[in-house]
């Protein structure tokens, strides 16, 4: 790593941020003040720097429950997206500007639900992985850049918590404090490093990305489910997961806090017939009302009741290759070439310092080892990593190295 960053000596303590340079403002929650915040945000300069407080663990879905913001000339800006839901005029009056924020996909999607999208952005966690930092969080990342301490105990409670007590408010006013900053250091040790280019890429790539579409059986994302072998019992899964849902949801709270994974797994695995063999279930124990022990055996009654031709196949659908622990059996040749492929991306990763999974995600790799192109050239690699997406630079550094694997995995299975 450059002097860019490491010039802060490593024995020195970093300089708690206790609190923010101008106070902690007050909160925005009405017409007239997010009025003001719009008209000063628009007459600022630079970047704004962004960030979102969620209730993950305590509310349904991931909506915002509090909104940071940070610009040059208009100081720092605390948002209750609740109050002021439609946050659009906001959003148009910065969409000219570079937003910082750190880990944005995890950002993005509760902003754009109030009406706030950039067309331009900086993550300063993206750039720290594309730099080669072993840690990336924004308290590490303050702390190792800037010589900052952030206090990140608040970083987990309930923000649809109102009112916002004092703390937390500040904590979350330092948290936009810090980010333009960063966001220079950063640029600075990226160009330096001659990755500025790739960062760029990557923003821009994530700035552009349309909305995910909804997931395919959200169910299968159950912990433990493989323990679940038998579709009847995945049925029952289904059908707990899906009222457990519908529950949480109506009640506006975490899936997790009406009805735990594991209780739904083990409800799976015993198919109970009846309230008193769900109460010996772990997880359904005698603190459970009775309503509702009687909605989950409902649900289990109904996975058991599902027709034989309407049963979840054992494995998810999916559009990409095989598990790759089945390629050997399967296709020998492919298996070899995915096993020259990891093994050149993850040396190539090692040699530019970032990790394997940023230089090119490792569902392309399996994607293109598994059906390589017809022309297995450096070029016609790069076609196809070009086609699954994989951005410029990326195709750059890896279609030389995967085609290179590629020949080598061919020759030596021929030889075989």
């Amino acid at each position: 790593m450059t002097d860019a960053v490491a010039a802060i000596p490593e024995e020195a303590a970093p300089v708690p941020l206790l609190e923010p340079k101008e106070g902690i403002p007050p909160v925005v929650a009405d017409e007239q003040a997010l009025a003001a915040t719009i008209a000063a945000f628009a007459a600022g300069t630079g970047p704004v720097a962004v960030d979102a407080e969620r209730a993950s663990g305590y509310r349904y879905g991931q909506r915002a429950y509090l909104i940071q913001l940070r610009r040059a000339g208009a100081g720092s800006a605390l948002i209750d997206p609740i109050a002021c839901p439609d946050l659009g005029r906001l959003g148009a009056a910065i969409a000219d500007a570079e937003w910082v924020v750190h880990a944005a996909t995890q950002d993005l999607p509760c902003l754009a639900e109030v009406g706030m999208r950039p067309t331009r952005l900086f993550d300063t966690e993206l750039a720290g992985r594309i730099a080669g930092f072993a840690r990336v969080g924004l308290g590490p990342m303050t702390e190792n850049v800037l010589g900052l301490s952030l206090a990140k105990e608040h970083s987990a409670v309930d923000w649809s918590t109102r009112p916002l007590p004092e703390p937390w408010l500040r904590y979350a006013a330092l948290d936009v404090e810090v980010l333009v900053e960063l966001r220079d250091a950063l640029e600075q040790e990226l160009d330096a490093q001659g990755k500025l280019d790739w960062a760029l890429e990557e923003f821009a790539s994530i700035a552009a990305a349309p909305r995910p579409a909804p997931r395919t059986d959200p169910w299968r994302r159950t912990s433990q489910l493989h323990k679940v072998r038998r579709r009847r019992q995945l049925a029952v899964v289904r059908e707990l997961w899906l009222t457990r849902d519908r529950m949480a949801q109506e009640r506006d709270v975490s899936p997790g806090r009406v009805l735990s994974d594991a209780a739904i797994v083990n409800a799976a695995l015993a198919m109970p017939l009846n309230i008193a063999a769900l109460q010996a279930v772990q997880g359904f124990g005698p603190r459970l009302h009775r309503r509702q022990l009687d909605q989950w055996l409902a649900a289990v009654q109904r996975g058991r009741e599902v027709p034989e031709n309407q049963l979840p196949p054992a494995a998810a659908p999916h559009d990409g290759p095989p598990p790759p622990r089945a390629w050997a059996e399967k296709d020998p040749v492919a298996a070899a070439r995915l096993s020259g492929a990891r093994a050149a991306v993850s040396e190539l990763a090692e040699r530019h310092h970032l990790p394997a999974e940023n230089l090119i995600t490792p569902d392309l790799v399996r994607r293109v080892s598994w059906e390589p192109p017809a022309d297995p050239s450096a070029e016609g690699v790069a076609a196809a990593l070009r086609r699954l997406g994989a951005r410029q630079w990326q195709v750059d550094l890896v279609a030389p190295v995967m085609a290179a694997a590629f020949a080598t995995a061919t020759a030596a299975t021929a030889q075989g």
